[in-house]
């Protein structure tokens, strides 16, 4: 089996658990993530980290979400060795390091650079003088507002 097959099939099963766990009414981080084909990636790896529970709560938290392109971006091999279970704990710094705790809009951002405090306990570079761009990745789409919080689509997978 080739790794790209099994990063789809992975990908997919997460997208099918999600979704099928997802409840009537507002829509939260994870259902969000789960209804876009650009994030599989991501809603994959936090299915394999065990944060959808923990996106799926009442929050506020705000993410900055890689899309599919931006993990096929990173060197070839690094999502998949992610993926494995004994990089369960770098899988999840990684993705923690995406989440802020709290709701932040752009416009809450506009004209500032801040270093802000992620979840996984680093903190991250944003500079909002000249568009969005967190620790260099740029804000694609910002303002994507969920039930339990606020996501921004990013360009680049960014690291602790």
């Amino acid at each position: 089996m080739n790794r790209r097959f099994a990063l789809k099939t992975v990908a997919a099963m997460a997208v099918a658990t999600v979704v099928a766990g997802c409840e009537m009414g507002d829509p939260d981080i994870v259902d969000i993530a789960a209804s876009n084909e650009d994030f599989s990636t991501l809603v994959a790896a936090v299915s394999a980290a065990g944060l959808v529970d923990t996106l799926k709560s009442d929050g506020p938290f705000t993410v900055f979400a890689p899309t599919n392109d931006a993990f096929a971006a990173l060197p070839a091999g690094t999502v998949e060795s992610l993926l494995l279970p004994e990089n369960k704990d770098q899988l999840v710094a990684v993705l923690t390091y995406h989440v802020v705790p709290g709701a932040v809009t752009s416009d809450q951002l506009a004209g500032q650079r801040l270093s802000v405090a992620t979840v996984q306990g680093s903190n991250v570079h944003i500079d909002a003088r000249n568009g969005v761009k967190v620790d260099g990745a740029n804000v694609v789409s910002a303002d994507i507002i969920a039930s339990n919080g606020v996501i921004h689509v990013i360009d680049q997978v960014i690291l602790p």
